[in-house]
């Protein structure tokens, strides 16, 4: 479990993994390098609204090094809702990682 203070003085009450911990202390430098800390992330990245009604269930990388991304909403009914949400989802993806990450975004049922 992370230390959400940074303070490294304190040791963690349960062990963590070595990708965990090498995603906070990337982030701690502003670096946001993997897939895995966009699923850690998520609610963070999303906000309440979109994290609310799904999930990421799957990153794969292209040829070109950008991501596609597989969203599983919580209810078919929000699929509609986040095909027209994909550019705003897109962007903020983007923006996490400062850089033109996502290639594209689909969903599963």
């Amino acid at each position: 479990m992370s230390n959400p203070l940074n303070d490294f003085n304190k040791r963690s009450k349960r062990p963590q993994t070595i990708a965990s911990a090498m995603g906070d202390l990337m982030r701690m430098f502003g670096i946001r390098a993997s897939d895995a800390d966009l699923i850690k992330r998520w609610d963070k990245i999303m906000g309440s609204e979109i994290s609310a009604i799904a999930n990421v269930v799957a990153i794969k990388k292209a040829k070109n090094g950008k991501f596609n991304i597989t969203l599983r909403p919580k209810n078919p009914a929000f699929t509609l809702q986040l095909s027209y949400m994909s550019d705003e989802i897109k962007k903020k993806i983007n923006n996490y990682f400062g850089r033109e990450a996502v290639e594209k975004i689909s969903f599963r049922k």
